[in-house]
Order: structure tokens, then sequence, then C-alpha cells
């Protein structure tokens, strides 16, 4: 498992020549970088008097933020594995006609997972993004920085994912499948472009 490696093992089994952990799996694990910032800011909120007012709002946020981070860190696995299901189909004998098919479909499905997976991420990802804004105006003044780094890799989980949504969609036959993904994805980077940038904007306001 990825997620059992130490960070410095996890680097390196990056940096090998294995085609995963890659962009996917590394988009996931921006987005766990996100939420546990995210969570990181309400909890250094919570039980300061001067935020007494948002206190019940950010101790729904850290326990919904930890339960996101806790799926994104299965994600990373999740990812590498839809890839190998990819690899595997593509290794499925050819040799009669009947295999041919039974191989083509069998690459096509994992396809289509290896699309569905990064899709899921980048949604749930996309989902917290107003919730660091909110955590960012309302949360502890002295990590609002820290905040801005959860957008920052927030944004990167969303567009990361997306970017391996889209190379998986080139190989897939299934045209109305294709262009909901299509769509889903153009709405979910343009999202998590205005939002980010919404998020920054205001911060130089402050600093």
């Amino acid at each position: 498992m990825l997620v059992d490696l130490t960070i410095k093992g996890f680097l390196a089994e990056t940096a090998s020549n294995a085609p995963v952990p890659g962009g996917g799996s590394i988009s996931a694990l921006n987005g766990a970088i996100a939420t546990s910032l995210t969570e990181m800011v309400a909890n250094l909120t919570i039980g300061k008097k001067k935020y007494a007012d948002v206190e019940g709002q950010m101790k729904t946020i850290a326990t919904e933020a930890a339960l996101i981070r806790e799926r994104l860190v299965r994600d990373i696995d999740r990812d590498s594995e839809a890839y190998d299901r990819v690899f595997a189909a593509f290794k499925l004998p050819k040799e009669t006609e009947e295999q041919i098919a039974e191989r083509s479909q069998a690459i096509q499905d994992a396809t289509k997972e290896a699309a569905l997976v990064p899709m899921q991420v980048a949604e749930e990802v996309a989902s917290v993004m107003e919730t660091i804004i909110y955590v960012a105006h309302k949360g502890n003044r002295n990590a609002v920085t820290d905040a801005c780094v959860a957008m920052m890799a927030a944004r990167t989980c969303v567009l990361g994912a997306l970017l391996n949504v889209r190379i998986n969609l080139g190989s897939i036959k299934d045209e109305a499948f294709v262009k909901r993904m299509q769509e889903k994805a153009d709405f979910l980077e343009a999202e998590a472009i205005r939002i980010e940038t919404k998020l920054l904007d205001w911060v130089k306001t402050i600093l």
C-alpha cells in the first residue's frame, strides 16, 4: 500500500521508473493535504474566545474535513490500482475473436474506472474549496496563510485529477460517457480556478 510508506519512501517510489504512483495519486495526496490544512485551521480556531461565535461551524468543518481526508488517502492507492487494472487488461490474451472481444471490453471497463476515480477525487476536493474560503475569512487569523496553502493544494488536486480524467477519455468509445465527463471536468476546472483566485485576491488585501 502506497499510503503505508514513509514520506521519503513514497517520494522515492514516485521518482522511480515505475508508472505508479503518478499524477493521479499525487493529485489525491494534494487533496488530502488541502483537507488536512483546512482541518488544522479549524482546530486552531476552536477554543479561542475571539472566535467563539464560529466555534460550532469550525467543529463541524474539522470533523467533515477529517472524513474527507481519510477518503482521499485511500484514493492515493485507488488511483494506482485503477491504472494497474488498465495495464492488466491490455495484457489479456488476444488469440481468438472471443478473446479479442473480451479483452477490448475489459480495456474499456478498466479505462472508464481509471477516469471515474480521479473525477471522484476532483469532485470531492472541489466541494471543499468554498469551505477553505470560510476558514480563511472566519478562522484564526494567524493561520490565514495556511488556509491559502490549503486552497492552492486543492486547486492543484482538482486540476491534476482532471488531467487524468481527460487522458483516459481519449481511449473510451462510449460517447455519451465521454461527453458527460468532459462537461463535468470543464465545469470543475473553471470553478477551482475561480474560487482559488477569489481567496488569493482577498488575502492580498489583508497581508
